[in-house]
């Protein structure tokens, strides 16, 4: 597909985009030395071995081998095809591409990626259109001074693109046939129903305040719609569909991104008015979930793009229960968690309309405490701790909590606190929460989130083991290679394609019709090349290794002389088996040929 577009078009891209920004949005990196590193997007992990190199312009995962470019980098992360990440980068650089490359709203190919093409567009049409209603027409009067009430701004409507779908049964199933939709496609996207005898199509909103829902990259991909009313659903979402899985969006991430990167924080809430309300206070890193729990997928994303989550969500006891649910969900992703607690009763909208914005910021998301302390308060709730029955029943609980905490320090911490606050003794807290490790079988200290990560599927890790000479030297040579064209010159003249691995020989002969082409030594443009995914990630690794500018040609003459040696090495280890064989079978004549044929391969080697 790289066919499609000019090469020179994609280099100049290629050069634009710095690898290290570009993955910034989606990972937290660190620098340490001369590269980058973060926990990996594409397998679990909670010890960074994910590494970008902004030198190269590659990355490497030494955890599951993912490698690549820029590119590769987005069509492993986003499912695009080559020429749909290049789009992506072109439109971010603002660099222009000859007119006949297929656009990534118009994509080329199977029918399904047109339909998913078809249906962005209706969705986009869509919004622009209910908010026109909403903003700019009589039959949205109410529902605009209804968000007014609420505490909605005029600001914060045209930034969240809030709009308003008519009472009509069909106004949006005429208005999207008179644009050439087609309506059985546009059941399929979660715009229409269809009526129970098959007979037509019908509008899935009708008179409803309408939030639209936008994936990571800012397409609309699905609606929310709240009614004005006491009517049942409150709020009617879309169904799943090509574009929108639930599961894996976060509503208004897209707009927060930025935010969380750079408070390095994200602030999690239960809706959309918490989250408008919440960004309107000047806490813009807010999102929510897009469902009534939160997922292990969107749990990943935020744990990738912040050191921080912090929940907060309503204060009655659904909003309570829903917090550890949350809570747990995020630990055992391997996050930091913290809960912001909200007095009253009242959830983050009410609280901000009735105390406003600054109380919210310091009293509220400043004043968030762990989710040990958040538990501790929690489990008073409903009991008379004057009762000495309740009492040890509280603290039973609590102490079967502080069990399962990693870190013995904050063990430590809590049972202060339980031993002052109710003048217990720690020697004999200290032995209960012994007895109940011991019980549940988990021992003090060990990770909740570890234990979660080795119940859950994840990408193999390559284990670390010592490599053969000659594979060692087949890499370093390698190496040598994609850093200088001279070197791989002297390697084509005395070894040719001689690699002993099938993946190194693999890699050596496109390097060597890459340089033949009067290609510089750029790794990432290199790497573009290769014709798999397999091929991109063993290069990449390769590349990532730290090998000197001008090494000594003694230096390249001896990994070429154990790469040249290893099939005699192996002829020999063959031989000395046959013979010993012969030996067994006093077969003497045999033993002493072969004898003589592992003196000769023995002279060669010294030669």
């Amino acid at each position: 597909m790289a066919q499609r577009i000019p090469e020179d078009a994609v280099n100049k891209i290629q050069q634009s985009v710095d690898i290290v920004d570009l993955i910034g949005e989606y990972v937290q990196l660190k620098k340490q030395g001369r590269n980058y590193f973060g926990l990996c997007p594409f397998h679990g992990e909670n010890t960074p071995s994910f590494s970008v190199s902004p030198d190269k312009q590659i990355f490497h995962c030494f955890g599951c081998g993912a490698g690549g470019n820029v590119f590769s980098f987005l069509m492993q992360m986003e499912g695009y095809e080559f020429v749909e990440a290049v789009r992506q980068l072109s439109e971010k650089e603002g660099i222009a591409l000859p007119e006949d490359t297929p656009k990534l709203s118009e994509p080329s190919g199977e029918g399904r990626d047109q339909d998913s093409a078809v249906m962005l567009k209706a969705h986009e049409l869509l919004k622009k259109f209910y908010h026109h209603l909403l903003v700019n027409t009589k039959e949205g009067e109410t529902a605009l001074e209804y968000l007014i009430q609420r505490g909605f701004t005029k600001e914060s409507i045209e930034h969240f693109e809030i709009g308003y779908s008519l009472p009509s049964w069909n106004f949006a199933a005429k208005f999207l046939a008179k644009r050439g939709f087609s309506l059985p496609l546009m059941e399929q996207a979660g715009l229409l129903v269809k009526k129970n005898d098959g007979s037509d199509f019908l509008d899935r909103f009708r008179n409803r305040i309408m939030f639209p829902i936008l994936d990571h990259h800012g397409n609309t991909i699905a609606f929310s719609g709240r009614v004005l009313t006491d009517e049942q659903p409150k709020y009617l979402n879309s169904p799943e569909t090509k574009l929108f899985n639930k599961s894996k969006v976060l509503y208004n991430f897209h707009k927060a991104r930025l935010h969380i990167r750079k408070h390095q924080q994200a602030v999690l809430l239960e809706g959309f008015a918490d989250v408008i309300s919440a960004s309107k206070a000047g806490v813009e890193q807010s999102v929510a979930a897009m469902g009534t729990a939160l997922t292990d997928e969107q749990a990943k994303i935020l744990k990738r793009n912040s050191l921080e989550i912090v929940l907060c969500y309503d204060s009655d006891k659904a909003g309570l229960e829903a917090t550890l649910r949350s809570a747990k969900t995020l630990i055992q992703a391997g996050a930091a968690v913290k809960v912001a607690m909200i007095p009253d009763g009242l959830d983050p909208d009410d609280y901000i309309n009735r105390y406003g914005a600054e109380k919210f910021r310091q009293d509220v998301i400043g004043a968030s405490v762990s989710v040990m302390a958040f538990k501790m308060n929690y489990f008073k709730r409903g009991k008379n701790l004057q009762n000495e029955a309740e009492r040890i029943q509280y603290m039973e609980q609590i102490l079967k909590e502080i069990a399962e905490l990693s870190n013995p320090l904050e063990q430590e911490i809590y049972l202060k606190q339980l031993s002052q606050e109710y003048s217990i003794g720690m020697e004999i807290l200290k032995e209960r929460l012994g007895e109940i490790a011991r019980t549940s079988g988990k021992p003090r200290g060990k990770p909740e989130q570890n234990r979660a990560a080795a119940d859950k599927p994840m990408a193999p890790r390559k284990k670390k083991k010592l490599l053969p000479a000659y594979h060692n030297a087949e890499r370093m040579l390698l190496a040598h290679m994609l850093k200088s064209r001279d070197a791989a010159q002297k390697v084509l003249d005395t070894l040719g394609i001689e690699f002993n691995i099938e993946e190194h020989r693999a890699i050596a002969t496109y390097l060597f019709a890459y340089y033949e082409e009067g290609s510089d030594g750029n790794i990432s443009t290199f790497l573009q090349r290769l014709p798999s995914r397999e091929l991109m990630s063993a290069a990449s690794d390769i590349a990532m290794m730290q090998v000197s500018d001008d090494p000594a040609p003694a230096e390249i003459q001896d990994y070429m002389k154990q790469i040249l040696n290893y099939p005699k090495i192996r002829d020999l280890q063959e031989k000395e088996a046959e013979k010993n064989e012969a030996e067994k079978q006093r077969d003497f004549v045999k033993a002493a040929r072969i004898a003589m044929e592992i003196v000769q391969l023995k002279r060669s080697l010294r030669g």
